[in-house]
């Protein structure tokens, strides 16, 4: 049985088209991917894409393949040194992980140009312009950036009292670690000494830091003359301001400027406008093994969880509360408020909130 009225064929009839002409919906017409009507317009080949696929996957090997050659380079390329080492009566482990910063303003590997450049000093020996203990915690509680003053005046193992700076002139990263941890009760997992001219050359790779000045900072002995305002740092310049005592509280200004500045630094070395700019990653790259001692478990896969805490927008930074200043063997030290402080290192143990009233500065 048949339904209506089959379909006359005419001369030239076209079942995909209406007897105008037309493109008619439903009849005829090559199926999706099939071969055309003669004299109609070609479909492209199906295998382009499988083309722009391969191309894209061989993009992104390429772009791994990149990464992984700059971490090995990286690895295989740090500074290490034999710092966190055991001995009788070391902290044990508590929560979180805590990392000792310092910045050595040793002149070693400095030609007397450098140093001229960079208004280093002639100073012989090893000392330590910043101390700095950084503390990221398990928890949802904030990563905590401690500045140690470096004129604490602290007992030294086998040195008796005296600055805390004064331990890495007597034995080193070692000994001032070792003198850290028995004065906070923090056992420290890992260890990042940043040098005078590495500072620099870091700076300079990334194209400068900016830094908002409140009043102008001028300091012959820095080799700073800065504006008051928004600026761009190079690296002399960047050099000279984490290292300026000018300041009306002396220290105490320096060490905000030295974790505001570093935060800063961290926060560009790792952003992915640097990572993804061949002209900025590949010197600084270059300009961190010159840069940057770690101890000798340290492993470049540990550098990200340290990137990522300083330059956390809820970073806490502070110092070790303190409760004055006293003369001691002919130097001005600075004294320790032992409540507070131990309450502090407590709460960075226990991976607990900082107590507001231990918090010195204003606070991130």
């Amino acid at each position: 049985m048949s339904y209506g009225h089959p379909q006359q064929r005419q001369p030239g009839w076209n079942p995909g088209r209406s007897p105008q002409g037309r493109p008619q919906q439903g009849y005829g017409g090559p199926p999706p991917g099939g071969r055309p009507p003669a004299g109609g317009p070609p479909v492209p080949p199906r295998r382009r894409r499988g083309r722009g696929r391969r191309i894209a996957l061989t993009v992104l090997l390429v772009i791994v393949a990149l990464f992984a050659g700059m971490a090995i380079y990286l690895e295989t390329g740090l500074n290490r040194a034999e710092v966190l080492q055991d001995y009788e009566g070391r902290p044990a482990a508590g929560e979180g992980t805590n990392w000792l910063i310092v910045g050595s303003d040793s002149r070693e590997g400095l030609s007397a140009e450098d140093q001229a450049a960079l208004t280093t000093g002639d100073a012989a020996g090893r000392r330590t312009d910043t101390i700095m203990l950084l503390h990221i915690p398990d928890n949802s509680t904030r990563p905590t950036l401690v500045s140690l003053l470096r004129d604490s005046d602290v007992p030294i193992p086998g040195h008796g009292r005296n600055k805390l700076n004064a331990a890495y002139a007597f034995g080193g990263p070692a000994l001032l670690a070792q003198t850290v941890e028995r004065v906070s009760g923090l056992r420290l997992d890992h260890y990042a000494e940043v040098g005078l001219g590495g500072f620099a050359g870091v700076v300079d790779a990334v194209g400068g830091i900016e830094m908002c000045l409140p009043e102008p900072i001028k300091d012959p002995l820095a080799g700073i003359d800065l504006q008051a305002g928004c600026q761009e740092l190079d690296g002399p310049n960047a050099l000279g301001y984490v290292r300026t005592r000018v300041g009306p509280r002396a220290d105490l200004d320096r060490v905000i400027r030295q974790r505001e500045f570093v935060s800063a630094l961290t926060a560009k070395v790792s952003s992915f406008g640097t990572l993804i700019n061949p002209f900025r990653v590949l010197p600084l790259i270059g300009a961190v093994p010159d840069a940057l001692t770690v101890d000798s478990g340290d492993h470049v896969w540990h550098l990200p969880s340290l990137g990522l805490a300083m330059s956390a927008d809820d970073l806490l930074t502070t110092t070790v509360p303190f409760s004055g200043s006293r003369r001691v063997n002919g130097q001005d030290v600075i004294a320790w408020d032992k409540e507070k402080a131990l309450r502090l290192f407590e709460a960075l143990r226990t991976d607990a909130e900082v107590p507001a009233d231990v918090i010195v500065g204003p606070p991130a």
